[in-house]
């Protein structure tokens, strides 16, 4: 298999907002990303993802930009940002910019002109269409952030497409100035010196001419997938993007494809396709009982049958990327481990093993390295991230669900478990910021914070470190074929990874009890590379205790 840098790399994802306060005013920034380099390269990461710091209104947070060559004005200045670029360098971490291209903040000066009238130079920039008779909509999509994906401009008496918030419109992509425009100031930070680009909802970039109403589920809106995820031209202006940005850069590029299957993912990322080096998938963290929200993991048989095919199948063709957390997603030890104080520890570490021995390059969420935990909601006023405010609103306040029945999926999967600040240590404000916090801080962070990890050498810090060591170690980590064992096993995920004469075992309980494995005799007197409980793996049969998780090398 060819060797890649970014293929043996492990990424860190940096949600700036709620990092590192350098200044008290109670907002992550780019000075308090430089204060804790140290803390990254101590941990041994070898990337940064950080989310949007370009200038933005902050509707969602950043993924609305009004200027893309500007930095977000509570985040510091350019100078922050070249001197943050600088000092990770010097640290052997490299810079991955988070690319927001399907759509603009309605504050950027391309819309600011685009809504004037229609003989101006930007008024193909956006994605326009008349009203219906009656002035409604030009068909029934929904946004995913609620309510329609259509909004009524007064200014140019049409209706523009933001398939998330208003406030964000779409980028008319068949538009070529648009692609010029994007590739241009594209180029203008990979010449600055960043590494390369995680490309948001990239799979949304090009829609169907037709715009027909889409098929409802529940409610009145209807689906815009099948004429807008994987469109009729994505793929032509991505391998336009390569040829006129990427290939000129030995840089990374993953793109987050919602709805991707694997077939589509090897169009995306596949060797010899020219287009991105590879592709988040959703599959394992997607669907509940009332579309995205539920208030329970997927079963462990589903799970495994899920990550096991992208393992295999894109094996030798397209490369993996390897995640449970993110921004948008709630915390791994409070979705799929224990996060209670009994197990909260050796659960995350139990995770961490599971994720970080498979094929592909492993992604880390602030604080993940540290077993942060979901925030405990009280009411719906807790919640800041639009799209959680939205969705109480139109399932509870709509009659559609009660809020008993809506509450636990609510704050189970809400984003904002994920936004809180990072637990640096146990003074006020878990040492984020010296003034009021943007969001609060988990109460929880007197028991789990960096500094107490960093002095404690059995904490979940030092395991994601040790994790990270072993990817450098053993090739067959990085590189190696991945099979499946156990598949109706409801509590045990097993697996091999093999490369040439090296071997690995990788056993992990996801129960809270004890559970019994026979290992497979060739393993039986294997060197155990990690574990995450004292344990005897020098014989066939094995009692794991719960969360229990051991890697075994021959």
């Amino acid at each position: 298999m060819e060797k890649a840098w970014w293929k043996e790399a492990v990424v860190y994802q940096i949600y700036p907002r709620s990092f590192m306060d350098s200044n008290g005013d109670g907002i992550g920034d780019i000075k308090g990303i430089t204060s804790r380099l140290d803390y990254l390269q101590q941990l041994g990461i070898s990337v940064i993802w950080l989310s949007p710091v370009y200038q933005s209104p902050n509707d969602d947070n950043g993924y609305d930009i009004s200027d893309y060559q500007a930095i977000m004005t509570e985040f510091g200045t350019m100078e922050d940002f070249d001197e943050m670029l600088t000092e990770a360098h010097k640290r052997g971490i490299r810079i991955l910019m988070d690319l927001v291209v399907n759509h603009t903040s309605d504050e950027h000066k391309w819309f600011v002109e685009s809504r004037k009238k229609e003989d101006n130079p930007y008024h193909d920039y956006y994605i326009w269409r008349p009203a219906k008779e009656g002035n409604l909509p030009p068909n029934n999509w929904g946004s995913v952030f609620g309510g329609s994906a259509w909004q009524y401009d007064e200014e140019r008496q049409m209706y523009y497409l933001h398939l998330f918030s208003k406030k964000q419109p779409d980028l008319n992509w068949d538009n070529p100035q648009v692609r010029k425009e994007v590739f241009d100031m594209m180029n203008w930070w990979c010449e600055k010196g960043i590494d390369g680009f995680r490309m948001d909802v990239i799979s949304m970039i090009s829609k169907t001419k037709e715009m027909p109403d889409g098929e409802t589920h529940c409610g009145k809106y209807g689906d815009f997938g099948k004429y807008c995820i994987h469109g009729p031209n994505v793929h032509k202006y991505l391998k336009e993007m390569n040829e006129k940005v990427l290939s000129r850069y030995d840089i990374m590029t993953v793109g987050e494809t919602a709805g991707v299957t694997v077939e589509e993912a090897q169009k995306y990322a596949g060797k010899d396709e020219h287009e991105l080096n590879m592709v988040f998938q959703f599959e394992h963290v997607d669907g509940g009982k009332y579309g995205k929200w539920t208030d329970e993991p997927k079963p462990l048989t589903e799970l495994k049958q899920i990550l096991s095919k992208w393992q295999t199948q894109l094996y030798g063709k397209a490369w993996n990327s390897l995640f449970w957390d993110n921004h948008d997603q709630p915390r791994v030890v409070s979705r799929y481990g224990n996060d209670s104080k009994e197990y909260r520890e050796v659960s995350a570490k139990m995770l961490a093993t599971c994720l970080h021995m498979m094929q592909g390059t492993p992604y880390i969420y602030q604080g993940e390295e540290l077993g942060m935990t979901n925030y405990p909601f009280k009411t719906p006023a807790d919640f800041h991230d639009i799209e959680s405010i939205n969705a109480y609103r139109e399932w509870c306040e709509s009659g559609s669900l009660s809020h008993e029945i809506f509450w636990p999926c609510l704050t189970f999967i809400s984003r904002d478990n994920a936004r809180t600040p990072v637990q640096w240590d146990d003074s006020q404000s878990a040492g984020f910021t010296t003034g009021t916090p943007w969001m609060p801080v988990n109460p929880n962070y007197k028991e789990i914070n960096a500094k107490a990890e960093l002095q404690d050498p059995q904490s979940v810090f030092y395991y994601y470190k040790k994790l990270i060591q072993l990817r450098k170690e053993y090739p067959v980590i990085v590189y190696g074929k991945y099979q499946l064992l156990l598949p109706d096993d409801p509590d045990l995920f097993v697996y091999t990874r093999e490369l040439e004469k090296e071997k690995l075992l990788v056993v992990c309980n996801f129960s809270g009890k004890e559970q019994s494995i026979q290992l497979p005799e060739e393993f039986v007197n294997g060197k155990c590379l990690i574990s995450n409980l004292p344990g005897q793996y020098d014989q066939q049969q094995v009692q794991l205790k719960p969360y229990e998780a051991f890697v075994l090398y021959r």
